[in-house]
């Protein structure tokens, strides 16, 4: 599975973003998506995932009720809609899958190149 992020670009607070991963590949519709961050010198960590069907979505606390994670399987692509950015927010944003229950970062399969978010203050 190759993955391409896009979408990304400089806000300011409260402003809105959705994010896209276009995934090549026959078997899309078995992985979960989900979608991690880094920014400058921290480590890379996780922001949003969906199961395979969709049915199940899960969230990093601090992004719970501001961002949502979505996906069409027809189109194979996941999408990540970001309101109400915060300065806290920036970040380059990666697209990863997974065939397994966990979201830490080890256990993802594929990942994507990362698309730059800037949310200035």
């Amino acid at each position: 599975v190759q993955l391409q992020a896009s979408g990304g670009g400089l806000v300011q607070a409260g402003d809105s973003l959705r994010l896209s991963c276009a995934a090549s590949g026959r078997t899309f519709s078995r992985y979960a998506m989900g979608w991690f961050r880094q920014a400058p010198g921290k480590e890379r960590e996780f922001v949003a995932g969906i199961s395979w069907s969709g049915g199940s979505t899960y969230y990093e606390d601090s992004v719970k009720g501001r961002f949502t994670i979505s996906r069409d399987n027809a189109k194979n692509t996941v999408y990540l809609q970001m309101n109400s950015l915060k300065p806290e927010d920036t970040a380059v944003y990666y697209c990863t899958s997974t065939r397994g229950s966990s979201w830490s970062r080890v256990a993802m399969d594929y990942w994507g190149k990362g698309t730059q978010v800037t949310v200035s203050s």
